[in-house]
């Protein structure tokens, strides 16, 4: 088992990783109902695609012998209805590092192949910018 979801009421849930006893809340947004006090269960998914990129590069880049630690992602996430659902996921990536274009290369091509980019549904818009410093 990964992790267990437990719904607290009022439209939030804790989840709980099962391996290290981590855990987050989820609430429904205020345009869905909720309070907005938390990330929504859609925000964690447009999260969970740069988290999966930037720690699929953290592993190529630690390979290369670079440190990527500092390295940022702001993430927006777009909502489509009927049926409600996340249309589009913009990523912005900035380094902390210098880079030649052989190495940049190679590390924005091992983030557009992490598991979750290859996971979300083709019809989702994934807007993915590099900033190098």
């Amino acid at each position: 088992m990964t992790s267990k979801v437990t719904y607290l009421g009022g439209l939030r849930t804790e989840s709980t990783h099962i391996k290290s006893g981590n855990s987050f809340h989820t609430d429904a947004p205020v345009d869905n109902n909720g309070k907005g006090k938390a990330f929504s269960p859609t925000d964690t998914v447009a999260t969970g695609l740069a988290s999966c990129m930037i720690t699929v590069m953290g592993i190529k880049a630690r390979d290369l012998g670079i440190d990527m630690t500092g390295t940022t992602a702001h993430v927006t996430k777009t909502m489509a209805s009927n049926p409600r659902r996340i249309s589009k996921i913009e990523v912005i990536l900035e380094f902390s590092f210098e880079a030649d274009d052989k190495t940049r290369k190679i590390l924005e091509r091992t983030a557009n192949t992490c598991p979750v980019h290859y996971s979300l549904h083709p019809d989702i818009e994934k807007d993915i910018m590099f900033n190098w410093n």
